[in-house]
């Protein structure tokens, strides 16, 4: 009876350390997205990235990724980059003054509203012009499109033409029916900011 009671303990003990150090291999060809050979580098190089060259005004548009994505820039971006702060080649076109007779998308209204609260140095006190505690906000709208927003390539870019290496099945969900086509951001970005609920 002991006898097959040790036998029974180390053959149990023996399967245990034996399953311990099975190893389930998984091929190298089904762990990446580019299904091949990850110790190989022959695939690994992308499509050369070809920049689109349609000519600015010429009336193509790429669809937004999701409601108020940054649109990215349909049209051929040589000698407008890069932004300075002497030189915007963008709100020549964009501009929301000028836009519409350049047949350009204009630059939305979220641009043109400044979020940078006012604070001051009097001598050695800083003074804040608002008062976070009381869940006030510094959001003003302004004449020319805010110094935060200067930077359009920080969020808009040209898209490269060349083949995608793994498919994209992305299917946006727009909130709205025009939402691939238009920023509606300014008109709810303050939805979230009240947090005392005092509307």
């Amino acid at each position: 009876m002991k006898l097959g009671k040790l036998t029974l303990a180390v053959s149990l003990a023996a399967s245990i350390l034996i399953a311990a150090n099975t190893k389930n291999v998984i091929d190298d060809e089904s762990i990446g997205l580019r299904k091949v050979d990850l110790l190989s580098e022959e695939k690994a190089a992308p499509d050369e990235t070809k920049y689109g060259t349609s000519q600015p005004m010429s009336g193509y548009k790429i669809d937004r990724a999701y409601q108020n994505a940054p649109p990215m820039i349909p049209h051929d971006v040589e000698g407008m980059l890069n932004i300075t702060r002497d030189n915007n080649a963008c709100i020549g076109c964009h501009d929301a003054a000028v836009a519409e007779s350049m047949g350009a998308t204009p630059i939305p209204k979220s641009h043109y509203i400044d979020f940078r609260p006012k604070h001051k140095l009097e001598g050695e006190k800083f003074v804040k012009s608002i008062d976070n505690m009381k869940n006030e906000v510094s959001i003003k709208p302004i004449d020319t499109i805010s110094n935060a927003r200067f930077n359009c390539n920080a969020c808009h870019a040209p898209q490269s033409t060349g083949d995608l290496a793994v498919e994209n099945t992305f299917k946006p969900d727009f909130t709205r029916e025009d939402g691939q086509h238009k920023s509606t951001w300014h008109e709810v970005l303050t939805d979230d900011l009240d947090t005392l609920k005092k509307k």
